[in-house]
């Protein structure tokens, strides 16, 4: 009894031949069969990464990026070392704004292969989301470094410096993108308006112009050429460009906004507050929209309806600086001094200089 109980306990160790006799194995013959288990094991796990992977890109391709990431998650812990798994899943948290996360994958990622270009550029991506400027720029820098001919890093990067404000970095990135043949229309475009922020407005309207060439239904490009002629007081040509805009898309908000301030420098006032009442019909929120028709029945001495309309604006946006200062203005035409000085003294208080000087002059007693 106790005999068979021992040949029990140590069965494992035993094959079993056709004839029904025990048969053990040899140190090679174990071996072999280790080595025979280990690659199915890999294989299966291997098969399970893949699966999983494969799936993500599924759920990526259909915009679910929550579930995408989950897939290249179970990818990952699968197979540890399959960077491809890493870096999807880093462009899907980018996605999904979950730059932080990002970052972390992407790092993994670079950790185990530092010439991983994409991989810098995503984590650029990642950085810039987060705030983080400085690790965003020398991630782009990097990322270019390695794959000098990638237009979306030229034009990335562009982006970040013009964040920063440095206009002529972003310049320089934007004409690299453009002969990278990259993203031509946005690229004309965000280079337009480094250079309308230099205040260089015949280069800023060039480059939108050429925007719209690239993509002539993009109704934002022919905005942005609207409110740069704005600004070089060429009227007519601004209002041509906003109704281009309107034209390729009716619901375009702020195409109808800038048409009516338009209007408002040509004074113009009821087109004006037409204009502003259809953007509004559009996006009934837009507190610009109810602030510039406060400015247009003010200078109709139209006082109640214009601080109707100012207290729209503040409803809505509470931190609106420019809409105190106007609301003080209908104020004290309507001969409320105190209700005057404490918008200009609000507005003050929100960094708007004109509020200050309102304040100091009307309220120092």
């Amino acid at each position: 009894m106790m005999k068979r109980k021992l040949l029990l306990a140590i069965a494992g160790c035993f094959l079993i031949s056709a004839n029904g006799f025990s048969q053990e194995l040899t140190e090679e013959e174990q071996a072999k069969l280790d080595s025979v288990n280990a690659v199915n094991e890999a294989n299966a796990t291997t098969a399970k990464s893949q699966e999983a992977y494969n799936k993500g890109i599924d759920f990526f391709k259909e915009k679910q990026f929550d579930k995408a990431i989950a897939q290249y998650k179970i990818s990952i812990e699968s197979d540890p070392n399959f960077k491809a798994a890493y870096y999807n899943k880093g462009v899907a948290e980018n996605e999904a704004s979950y730059y932080a996360a990002a970052a972390k994958t992407l790092t993994q990622l670079i950790e185990k292969d530092k010439e991983y270009s994409k991989a810098y550029f995503q984590r650029a991506r990642a950085y810039q989301g987060t705030g983080d400027y400085l690790k965003a720029e020398k991630d782009y820098n990097k990322s270019i470094e390695l794959e000098p001919k990638n237009p979306k890093a030229h034009y990335n990067f562009g982006t970040l410096q013009f964040l920063q404000q440095n206009y002529d970095g972003a310049i320089e990135s934007f004409t690299k993108t453009i002969e990278l043949n990259g993203n031509l229309a946005y690229a004309y475009n965000d280079r337009g308006s480094c250079h309308r922020m230099k205040g260089d407005y015949s280069k800023a309207v060039s480059d939108y112009e050429q925007a719209s060439k690239k993509n002539p239904e993009l109704a934002f490009v022919l905005n942005n050429i609207g409110t740069t002629k704005l600004k070089m007081k060429d009227y007519k040509g601004a209002i041509a460009a906003f109704n281009r805009a309107i034209s390729i898309d009716k619901d375009f908000h702020l195409a109808y906004n800038n048409r009516g301030a338009t209007q408002m420098e040509r004074n113009k006032l009821d087109e004006a507050i037409e204009d502003f009442k259809k953007c509004i019909e559009v996006n009934a929120n837009y507190a610009p929209a109810y602030a510039n028709i406060a400015a247009a029945e003010f200078k109709n001495e139209n006082y109640k309806e214009a601080k109707k309309n100012a207290d729209k604006a503040i409803q809505l946006d509470p931190d609106y600086a420019s809409a105190y200062v106007n609301r003080g203005m209908i104020r004290e035409m309507l001969r409320d001094m105190n209700g005057a000085c404490e918008d200009w003294n609000k507005a003050k208080e929100l960094g708007a200089e004109t509020g200050g000087q309102y304040y100091s002059q009307n309220c120092g007693f």
